[in-house]
């Protein structure tokens, strides 16, 4: 799912930053640099140096005190990301038992350090198990519908 190319090259900060912006882009007009340091929990000049890198990889556009929107590579990375996030939290939930709160912090950390393969033999677990169906399918369509093996 994520470690493409294009994953690894922005970084676990990158990657936040994407997915916020995702997420604020779905639930407003404009996505401002305010917003993303007031949801990544950073400083505003953070935020401008993480879009500039981000720019820079044809992740997002920018212009100075303007919005920021995601590219078409961008979009797809952070859906990625938010794909992993909710797998990762549900799975946590769900089949271990994790606090809400605690799952969603453990997801946030681990879903930038699992690898595809480890993402894909998670999606083949929850199948054969029978929960967390719904993130299941998304994950799934992320990695292409590959089946997993044991």
């Amino acid at each position: 799912m994520a470690n493409t190319a294009a994953a690894g090259a922005v970084g676990r900060s990158g990657e936040d930053c994407l997915e916020a912006i995702l997420v604020l882009a779905e639930t407003g007009p404009v996505v401002r640099v305010k917003g993303l340091a007031q949801r990544l929990g950073v400083s505003r000049p953070s935020v401008v140096a993480a879009i500039a890198g981000l720019e820079r990889k044809g992740l997002v556009r920018h212009e100075r005190y303007g919005g920021v929107e995601l590219t078409g590579q961008g979009r797809r990375l952070a859906g990625e990301m938010r794909r992993r996030h909710r797998l990762l939290q549900e799975f946590l939930q769900q089949q271990l038992g994790v606090s809400a709160a605690t799952a969603a912090e453990d997801a946030c950390r681990m879903e930038h350090v699992l690898s595809p393969e480890t993402i894909r033999q998670l999606v083949g677990f929850v199948r054969r198990t029978g929960r967390v169906r719904r993130v299941v399918r998304r994950a799934a369509r992320a990695t292409g519908g590959r089946k997993t093996t044991t």
